[in-house]
C-alpha cells in the first residue's frame, strides 16, 4: 500500500509538461535513435502540413547518421532543388548585374565630368584666357586653330555675300524685263489712243473729255449738247406734230 500511495502521489510529477532539453549530441546510441525516429517523423508531419495548409511547394530531405535517406515532397524532390537552383543563381546574376550597371555608370559619369572640363578649358583658351599654363608648342597649336577657323568663318561669309548679290542680280533682271513689258503696254495704249483721235466723230469725244466736271461728278449740260449747228429747218422738222 505504501507503494501504491507512493507511485500515486509521482504520478501527477510525470503528467506534468517537460522540461528544458538542452540542444547537443546525445551520446547514448539508443536514445539518439530513438529521439531521430521520433523527430523525423514530426518534421515530417509538419512538412505535409504545411504544404497542404499554406498551399506552398515543400521538399525535405533527410539522411539518417548511418546514411539511410528520408524525404518527402508535394511536388517532386527533383522539380524543387531546380527551381531553388534557378532562384539562387537569378538573385546572384541581379546581384552582380546592378553592381556592374553601377560600376559602368560611374566609369561613364567620370569620362563625362573629364570631358566637360576639356571643353571649359579650350572654351577659355579660344577665347584668349587662361594661357598661363599653355607651352609654346600648345600656343602655336592654339594659334593654327584660330586661323583655320577664321578662314572658314571668312569663306562662309564670302559664300552667303555671293549668293546675295546673286539673287539682286536675277531681281534686277527681273524688275528691267517688267519695266520694258510696262512700257510696252503704255506705248501700245498710246497708239490705240491717237487711233480713237483719228476716226471720225473723235473730235467730239475730245471736247467731252476736256469738259468740266460739276459738284456731282457729272459732266455739265452744255458739255452733252452737240458741236454741230445744224439748219433751222432741221430742227423743226424733228419737233413732234
Amino acid at each position: 500500500m505504501a507503494y501504491q500511495s507512493e507511485s500515486r502521489e509521482t504520478s501527477p510529477q510525470r503528467k506534468m509538461g517537460r522540461g528544458k532539453i538542452e540542444i547537443k549530441r546525445i551520446e547514448n546510441t539508443t536514445n539518439r535513435q530513438v529521439t531521430f525516429c521520433k523527430r523525423r517523423n514530426g518534421l515530417l508531419k509538419k512538412a505535409y502540413e504545411l504544404s497542404v495548409l499554406c498551399d506552398a511547394e515543400v521538399a525535405l530531405i533527410v539522411f539518417s547518421s548511418r546514411g539511410r535517406l528520408y524525404e518527402y515532397a508535394n511536388n517532386s524532390v527533383k522539380s524543387t532543388i531546380e527551381r531553388y537552383k534557378k532562384a539562387c543563381a537569378d538573385s546572384s546574376n541581379t546581384g552582380s548585374v546592378s553592381e556592374a550597371n553601377a560600376q559602368y555608370y560611374q566609369q561613364e559619369a567620370a569620362k563625362l565630368r573629364v570631358q566637360i572640363s576639356n571643353l571649359q578649358n579650350s572654351n577659355r583658351h579660344m577665347l584668349g584666357e587662361s594661357l598661363g599654363a599653355l607651352t609654346v608648342k600648345e600656343l602655336k597649336s592654339l594659334e593654327i586653330r584660330l586661323e583655320k577657323g577664321i578662314s572658314r568663318i571668312r569663306s562662309k561669309k564670302n559664300e552667303l555675300l555671293f549668293a546675295e548679290i546673286e539673287y539682286m542680280q536675277k531681281r534686277e533682271i527681273d524688275l528691267h524685263n517688267n519695266n520694258q513689258l510696262l512700257r510696252a503696254k503704255i506705248a501700245d495704249n498710246e497708239r490705240k489712243q491717237q487711233n480713237m483721235n483719228m476716226m471720225p466723230g473723235g473730235g467730239n469725244y475730245e471736247i467731252m473729255q476736256s469738259q468740266p466736271f460739276d459738284n456731282r461728278n457729272y459732266f455739265q449740260v452744255n458739255a452733252l449738247q452737240p458741236t454741230n449747228h445744224y439748219p433751222h429747218q432741221d430742227q423743226m422738222a424733228l419737233q413732234l406734230v
